[in-house]
């Protein structure tokens, strides 16, 4: 059973960065597609960015092209999303998820990822 837990969300300004990491425990990342979902209050949930398991294929939301990247590290079990140029509009609750190979494509067009983290708030707001 994998846990998955966020960490670096915070308050930011217009324009700024911040680091969001998603730290893993229980097994190991390698054999796992990764990404990162947002929910802002009164939307729905939204897929910004995953890895693909199978050959590391990325993708990104259209909004969040150009100032986010998604990274991952198998030898520390670990993957980030760096966000850059941040707006108001990203505002959000952040969750990083894990989905087995047979469901990455459920996981990107659903949300119905195998693992979930528990949510990291990020608020970009002057």
């Amino acid at each position: 059973q994998l846990q998955l837990v966020e960490s670096g969300g915070g308050l930011v300004q217009p324009g700024g960065s911040l680091r969001l990491s998603c730290a893993a425990s229980g097994s190991t990342l390698d054999y796992y597609g990764i990404g990162w979902f947002r929910q802002a209050p009164g939307k729905e949930r939204e897929g910004i960015s995953y890895i693909s398991s199978s050959d590391g294929t990325t993708f990104y939301l259209n909004s969040v092209k150009g100032r986010f990247t998604i990274s991952r590290d198998n030898a520390k079990n670990t993957f980030d999303l760096q966000m850059t140029s941040l707006k108001p509009e990203d505002t959000a609750v952040y969750y990083c998820v894990a989905a087995s190979p047979s469901r990455e494509a459920m996981c990107t067009m659903r949300g119905t990822c195998d693992y979930w983290g528990q949510g990291t708030q990020v608020t970009v707001s002057s």
